[in-house]
């Protein structure tokens, strides 16, 4: 399931994001790719552990704490810090996938990567290519997003950023473990979710709602694993 969720961040978030990592100290994002992805992969990546990367993911966090799109998208268990990285002309990543299981910076703990997210930090306009496709079973999808927005998808995808041809894409990253494994029950929940959240405004006192909200409640009792 590809959900995208739109403005997760004002226009003055992304602002307040770019003003940090712009000024901040880069490394080759190569250095924190497995051995297959790393031969693939050309970007830049605000340095690991920086108070730049943590002062920005702090922005990113804050503000999916209060977007109920994405809440009730994801289902969060557990985020990894966002990281942020950018594509200067001639820089791509090929066909790659994510690691199913990451540690949890700072901590002993590792994570499950359910989802992944890239939140777009510059405008459409701003640069030429720097599409991200994405592979599933419905065909290759690409997606280039509004500064701003952000794409969710599955984590066990394969996908690629295409080649930037002009400007500078920048943009954010990372994983989330959901407290619903499968992407088929994720996609469910959230389709009915949506229904009812559709439904129950014109219809606050229709027995039919109670009862759907009922059906979904159990489902995610059902199916959770919090």
């Amino acid at each position: 399931m590809l959900i995208t969720v739109p403005q997760v961040l004002s226009a003055h978030d992304v602002a307040a994001c770019r003003g940090i990592i712009d000024r901040a100290e880069w490394a080759d994002g190569s250095a924190t790719a497995g051995f297959q992805a790393a031969r693939v992969k050309r970007n830049a990546q605000v340095k690991a552990g920086s108070d730049a990367m943590r002062e920005a993911g702090k922005i990113v966090v804050t503000a999916l704490l209060h977007n109920e799109p994405f809440k009730s998208a994801a289902w969060p268990d557990k985020v990894h810090p966002p990281q942020f990285n950018r594509y200067s002309v001639g820089d791509g990543y090929g066909l790659h996938f994510d690691t199913a299981v990451i540690p949890l910076p700072g901590t002993p703990l590792r994570m499950r990567a359910d989802l992944s997210a890239t939140l777009f930090l510059s405008a459409p306009d701003d640069y030429d290519g720097g599409e991200l496709v994405i592979e599933d079973t419905y065909g290759r999808h690409s997606v280039k997003l509004p500064a701003g927005d952000m794409i969710l998808y599955p984590a066990g995808s394969l996908h690629k950023v295409l080649p930037v041809t002009r400007g500078v894409r920048v943009g954010c990253f990372f994983w989330i473990q959901s407290a619903i494994r499968e992407d088929s029950k994720r996609a469910m929940l959230f389709e009915l979710g949506s229904a009812i959240d559709s439904i129950a405004p014109r219809l606050p006192d229709d027995e039919a709602v109670a009862r759907l909200t009922c059906a979904y409640q159990n489902l995610l009792r059902l199916w959770s694993e919090v």
